[in-house]
């Protein structure tokens, strides 16, 4: 079987694209130049069809047909084709705000600041928690995973999203190297770690592959790792966002019922500004933010055990009661977090009974009373930032 994926190639895929025509144009949507970002690996096969945003919500039946043409390919295991659109802004106009094309915002859509849900994502999910942060650099994927193993040791039924397109790091975190499998090649199966179902277009591509993608594009995959994984049924999935405001979290809090927000700071002013850039992001998409981490709060010494404050101390503590938000703990900056983090083995997962593992249980406790008791109902996902 092997052997037969290796002889599926970029000619063959572009040649079965060449037969969807587009009916208004009159022309194949590979001649048209519609085809881009087009990625083989192993049988899986992945591709964008760029279109005018205007005609998006009715092209879907377009997207379809290309994924059955190449699926039907000898070797092909599975095939993703995201639909994107880019609106070209004339002389006096003003780009739109990014959105999903292929299914766009439904009668009377959402004013500034509003949520729209055209289409369920994730429904069987009780909860989904989002961990995001202001910058990079802060450890948000680390604590996201280990956050995630934590609500799994309290009995929950978790998974986490890689949200993070242009750098995703849930494969090293997991130590996960092998590739989604699809019976149908339409729904992909999650791989699973650790009792935690785990999705990240991380699985897709090389490690080192980079990720050359506009907006809508990245937009698109996302939905696509929600709509077309068989997630089941699950008490909750912690969505690790990329750092910054843009793309990603626009579409998460437009697409999904979010029922909140963490997020993850290190102590020092400079990140603290972002914190609070993030949290006004998320204040505009009526997203509430249940709380703050502060992540590298302090450094013991292996060999002393002197604890020292390399970043500063207690200044996202500070900052949640200026800013009238929970705060939710603090996470040392400690060797074996990171050596475990590196080594696919978080810390959770392979020290339980440490205190640092005690640690992300009791603020995965207390994320998980808040959205209790907000009566966050099922389909509704949760956001933490970092």
């Amino acid at each position: 079987m092997d052997d037969k994926r290796a002889q599926v190639t970029e000619d063959q895929v572009l040649a079965v694209l060449a037969e969807v025509r587009d009916q208004d144009h009159g022309k194949d949507i590979v001649a048209l130049g519609r085809v881009q970002g087009l990625v083989l690996r192993d049988g899986n096969v992945g591709f964008t069809i760029e279109v005018e945003a205007a005609r998006g919500p009715a092209l879907e039946g377009l997207r379809k047909e290309a994924e059955d043409k190449v699926m039907a390919l000898p070797g092909v295991v599975s095939v993703t084709a995201v639909l994107t659109a880019e609106a070209a802004a004339g002389p006096s106009q003003t780009p739109p705000a990014p959105q999903s094309p292929a299914v766009g915002p439904g009668p009377g859509g959402p004013g500034p600041g509003g949520r729209q849900h055209a289409q369920a994502l994730l429904p069987d999910v009780t909860h989904i928690i989002a961990v995001a942060s202001g910058k990079g650099g802060v450890g948000k994927s680390t604590v996201a995973t280990n956050l995630a193993l934590a609500f799994a040791a309290e009995g929950h039924a978790t998974g986490i999203l890689d949200a993070d397109i242009y750098g995703p790091s849930l494969p090293r975190m997991l130590g996960i190297t092998s590739r989604p499998q699809s019976a149908d090649g339409k729904i992909m199966e999650p791989l699973e770690k650790y009792g935690v179902k785990a999705m990240s277009i991380g699985f897709l591509i090389e490690e080192d592959t980079p990720m050359i993608w506009r907006g809508p594009m990245v937009m698109g995959a996302l939905e696509q790792m929600m709509r077309d994984v068989n997630w089941g049924a699950l008490d909750v999935v912690v969505v690790d966002m990329p750092p910054g405001t843009g793309d990603a979290q626009l579409t998460m809090a437009q697409r999904v019922p979010l029922a909140g927000a963490v997020i993850v700071s290190t102590p020092q002013d400079i990140a603290l500004i972002d914190v609070r850039r993030g949290l006004a992001m998320f204040n505009k998409v009526n997203v509430p933010v249940l709380g703050i981490i502060e992540n590298m709060s302090s450094f013991a010494c292996p060999h002393c055990g002197e604890e020292s404050h390399i970043f500063g101390h207690g200044g996202a503590r500070d900052c949640a009661a200026q800013l009238g938000v929970p705060f939710l703990g603090e996470i040392p900056l400690d060797i074996e977090i990171r050596q475990t983090s590196d080594a696919g083995t978080p810390v959770v997962a392979s020290n339980p009974e440490s205190d640092h593992a005690a640690r992300f249980r009791a603020i995965a406790r207390a994320v998980w009373e808040r959205v209790e008791k907000a009566g966050a109902g099922r389909g509704g996902p949760k956001i933490v930032v970092e």
